[in-house]
């Protein structure tokens, strides 16, 4: 059996970050999603709203993603990841909605810090891409 470099042990791990927040949505799990994140991070949705903290981040998913995704599917694939520190990296999402025959692209930014060994989302962006081109 091959051994993991400590760096394809971080991707991996940061692989499984965005793998669980893929599941969360899909399957409308508030806290599973809230727990992915730190207790001060920041977050700004696709429409431009600033979330401030843990709190308020579950207070706002608590009213919208229930019920969202009861006929759209969505899924999120890393496209790069960039170290800042061993302890600090920027990710990058490629994130693909379906409802139906729609659908529309996102490109969600990740920063993530690792805290008591473990990842956790500290600041998101998320902007929807209007043209690929």
């Amino acid at each position: 059996m091959e051994h993991m470099t400590t760096n394809e042990v971080e991707l991996a791990a940061i692989k499984q970050i965005v793998a669980t927040v893929e599941h969360a949505q899909n399957n409308e799990l508030v806290d599973e999603f809230v727990g992915l994140f730190r207790e001060d991070a920041i977050w700004t949705t696709g429409h431009g709203k600033r979330l401030f903290g843990r709190d308020t981040i579950a207070a706002f998913t608590r009213q919208v993603l229930p019920g969202a995704m009861s006929d759209t599917t969505v899924t999120f694939e890393v496209e790069h990841v960039l170290f800042l520190r061993p302890d600090v990296a920027a990710v990058k999402v490629r994130q693909v909605s379906r409802t139906g025959d729609e659908g529309y692209v996102g490109t969600p930014m990740y920063v993530l810090t690792k805290e008591e060994g473990a990842w956790k989302i500290t600041a998101a962006q998320n902007t929807v891409v209007v043209d690929e081109g």
